[in-house]
């Protein structure tokens, strides 16, 4: 393969993976909407910001669902962790303030 070849490979795959990270965003975006309506509805109806039950669950399936996809089950426990920490950060704020603070 010349160099020229290979740079014009890499370019593609960094298309493919900016496509990707585009598309992560918008389902995160997405993710939240739902999470937030979900913060709401536990401060209207004064349940706690966090479900430590429904997330050993949702860690469960995710790791099971990254052994099938061929990712390390560890690193998806990892992400879903991050991101359970800023759901519950956003549900507390909603608690106490009756929205998310974006910046």
């Amino acid at each position: 393969m010349s160099e020229n070849d290979a740079t014009r490979e890499l370019i593609g795959l960094r298309e493919s993976i900016d496509n990707i990270d585009a598309a992560l965003v918008h389902l995160l975006a997405e993710r939240f909407k739902f999470t937030q309506q979900v913060g709401r509805l536990k401060a209207a109806t004064g349940m706690p910001a966090s479900d430590p039950d429904r997330e050993k669950v949702q860690i469960a399936h995710l790791r099971a669902l990254a052994e099938e996809s061929h990712l390390d089950p560890a690193f998806a426990e990892k992400f879903l962790n991050f991101i359970v920490a800023e759901v519950i950060h956003h549900h507390e704020q909603i608690a106490s303030t009756g929205a998310v603070e974006t910046q």
